[in-house]
C-alpha cells in the first residue's frame, strides 16, 4: 500500500492578468491631481475598482521592486494629505481609504516572498501600516519569508489571536521556524490544535539545534512499500490534489518505517506498471541524520546536485526529508552572517531598527577598533623625531598599512571560504601557508617596486625607495599571516572564523605597518 503524506496546498498561484504599466499609470493618474477625492460613485473609479478586484494578479520577479516604489509613492501621497493638503476630516479619511485600497491591490498581486521584500525595505511605522493591509490569511506565509529581525517587529504588532491563526495556517516545519519568535503560550496553543502525529513532529523539530538538519527538514513526503507495483503507486499519486513541493523521489520504507531506498520519479515513469517497487528502487542512497550540520548538508547538495534527501535517525527510521529550498535559505543566511561577522556585527539586524538597537549591535567592535587604532597611532607617535626630519614619511605610511590590510583581506576571505567548505585540514594547512606566503612575497616584490618608484619620484631618495619597498613586502607578509592564522585558529577551537577577523587584521597591519616602515626609516635614513 502506498502511504502518502501530502502537504496542504499553500502555494500562491500567480497568473498574468494586469501589467505593471497599467498599475503605474493608475497610480500616476491619482498622483497627478492630489486634490481629487476617490468617489465610489464615479463611473471611472468604479471601473477601476472592478479591475482591481480581478483575481490572480501577476507581478514578474523584477516587478517586486516596482511594487515597492508604488507602495512608497502611495505612502508619500497619503502622508502629504495628512500634513495638510486636505483640511476636511471626511476628505482625509477618504484619501487614506483610497491609498490603502491601492496598496492592498498591489500587495494582493505579490508572492509572499515579494511582500516580505517590501516590508523589509520600509521604515518601521510604514512597515506596520502596510502589514495591517495584508490579507490575514497570508500572514503565516509572509512571516516565514521575512528575516528574523523584521519578523520580530511584525509579531510585536499582532494580537494573540492573529498569531495563532497565522501559525495554524502553516505546515509543521514552518511552525517550528517561527516558534522562537512566538510567545510560548501561542506555540503551545497551536501545538494542542495539531493532530497527534504533527504535534510530535513539531516538538521534535523544536528540539534540534538551529544549525542542525532536523530543524530544517520537511515532514511532507511521499513514501511507499517495496512490495507494491508501480501501477499502484501511480494510482495513488493520481488521487492526490498536488505533490509536495520539491518532490523528485518517493522514499521506500518497511512496515516499521525503516528506510530501505528511494524510487525516483524517472524510474517510476519509464518502467512497466506491473514491476515491483523493490525491483527498481535504489538501495544505495545518500542519507542525512537529523543532528548533521546544515553546512555539511549544503555541501552535499552542491556536490551531488540533489533536490531532496532523506533524513534518517540513528535507528534507521525515516523521519523527514531535506529539500533544496531549505538548503538555499541556509546558504544565504550563512553567507550574510559571515559578511556581517567579519566586521563584528551580529548575524542579522533590521536595517530600520531603532537607533538604540543599532548602536548596541555596532558599538562593541567599533570600540575595539578605536582601541586598536589608538594603539597604532601610539606606535607612530614613538617615531615623532623620524617623521619630523623626513616629512614625506607621513604621506607614505598609509600606503604601507593599506596594502598590507588589502593583501590580508584577500587571503582571509579565501581561508574562511575554504574552512566553510571543509577544504582546510591538518594535512594540507602547511601547504596552504607555504602557497599563500609565496604568492604574497611575489606580489609584494612587484608592488614594492612600483611603490619604491613612487617614493623616489616624490623624495628623490633611493634609500627611502628601498625602505618603502622593504616595508611594503614585510607588512604584506604580516597581513597574509594574520589573514590565515586568525580564522584557522578560531575554527580549531570551535569559534566562528569570520567573527571580528577584519577588525583584528586591520589592527595588525596598521600597527606593524607603522612599526616596520618607521623603524626601518629610523635605522637607515637618520
Amino acid at each position: 500500500m502506498c502511504a502518502v503524506r501530502n502537504r496542504a496546498d499553500g502555494v500562491f498561484k500567480i497568473n498574468i492578468a494586469v501589467t505593471s504599466a497599467l498599475i503605474t499609470n493608475h497610480v500616476n493618474k491619482n498622483m497627478a491631481d492630489s486634490d481629487k477625492i476617490f468617489d465610489p460613485n464615479n463611473p471611472l473609479d468604479e471601473q477601476d475598482s472592478k479591475s482591481k478586484m480581478e483575481p490572480e494578479q501577476h507581478f514578474e520577479t523584477e516587478q517586486a521592486a516596482q511594487a515597492l516604489d508604488m507602495v512608497h509613492t502611495l505612502l508619500n501621497w497619503r502622508e502629504a494629505h495628512i500634513r495638510g493638503a486636505v483640511s476636511d476630516m471626511n476628505e482625509l479619511m477618504t484619501v487614506n481609504a483610497h491609498a490603502d485600497t491601492e496598496m492592498r491591490w498591489v500587495l494582493d498581486g505579490l508572492h509572499p516572498a515579494d511582500i516580505a521584500y517590501v516590508l523589509e525595505a520600509l521604515p518601521l511605522d510604514d512597515r506596520l501600516h502596510v502589514w495591517g493591509l495584508v490579507d490575514p490569511e497570508r500572514d503565516g506565509d509572509i512571516l516565514v519569508e521575512v528575516s528574523d529581525s523584521v519578523r520580530e517587529t511584525l509579531i510585536a504588532d499582532m494580537s494573540r489571536q492573529e498569531m495563532v491563526a497565522a501559525a495554524k495556517s502553516l505546515d509543521t516545519d514552518e511552525i517550528a521556524d517561527l516558534a522562537d519568535d512566538l510567545p510560548r503560550e501561542v506555540v503551545e496553543e497551536v501545538a494542542e490544535s495539531l493532530p497527534l502525529e504533527e504535534r510530535a513532529q513539531l516538538r521534535a523539530a523544536m528540539s534540534y539545534p538551529d544549525d542542525a538538519v532536523g530543524s530544517a527538514m520537511d515532514y511532507d513526503m511521499l513514501t511507499t512499500s517495496p512490495n507494491v507495483t508501480l501501477d499502484m503507486v501511480l494510482r495513488q499519486l493520481r488521487g492526490m490534489d498536488a505533490l509536495p513541493e520539491q518532490t523528485d523521489q518517493i522514499f521506500v520504507v518497511d512496515d516499521e518505517n525503516l528506510f530501505l531506498g528511494r524510487l525516483s520519479l524517472n524510474r517510476l515513469l519509464v518502467n512497466q506498471p506491473d514491476v515491483l517497487v523493490g525491483d527498481v528502487m535504489r538501495k544505495e542512497v545518500f542519507q542525512l541524520n537529523p543532528l548533521d550540520e546544515m553546512d555539511d548538508a549544503a555541501q552535499a547538495f552542491e556536490r551531488y546536485d540533489l533536490v531532496s534527501a532523506p533524513v534518517v535517525d540513528g535507528q534507521g527510521r525515516l523521519v523527514g526529508r531535506l529539500t533544496i529550498d531549505e538548503v538555499v535559505d541556509a546558504i544565504r543566511e550563512q553567507g550574510d552572517a559571515d559578511v556581517l561577522a567579519q566586521v563584528g556585527l551580529k548575524e542579522e539586524q533590521d536595517i530600520f531598527s531603532s537607533v538604540i538597537n543599532a548602536v548596541r549591535n555596532r558599538a562593541p567592535w567599533l570600540l575595539v577598533n578605536l582601541c586598536t587604532a589608538g594603539f597604532a597611532s601610539y606606535v607612530a607617535s614613538r617615531f615623532e623625531n623620524t617623521v619630523a626630519h623626513i616629512v614625506v614619511l607621513a604621506f607614505l605610511m598609509s600606503i604601507v598599512a593599506g596594502i598590507g590590510g588589502n593583501s590580508g583581506n584577500q587571503t582571509m576571505t579565501l581561508v574562511i571560504r575554504a574552512l566553510a567548505l571543509g577544504q582546510v585540514t591538518s594535512s594540507n594547512v602547511r601547504d596552504l601557508i607555504k602557497k599563500e606566503l609565496s604568492v604574497t612575497l611575489l606580489a609584494g616584490l612587484v608592488g614594492g617596486l612600483i611603490a619604491a618608484g613612487f617614493a623616489y619620484l616624490i623624495s628623490h631618495s633611493w634609500s627611502l625607495a628601498a625602505v618603502m619597498m622593504a616595508a611594503m613586502v614585510c607588512n604584506m607578509l604580516v597581513g597574509v599571516s594574520v589573514g590565515m592564522f586568525v580564522p584557522i585558529m578560531r575554527d580549531k577551537y570551535g569559534k566562528d572564523p569570520a567573527v571580528g577577523s577584519s577588525v583584528l587584521l586591520t589592527f595588525a597591519t596598521d600597527t606593524m605597518g607603522f612599526l616596520i616602515f618607521l623603524g626601518l626609516a629610523t635605522v637607515f635614513l637618520l
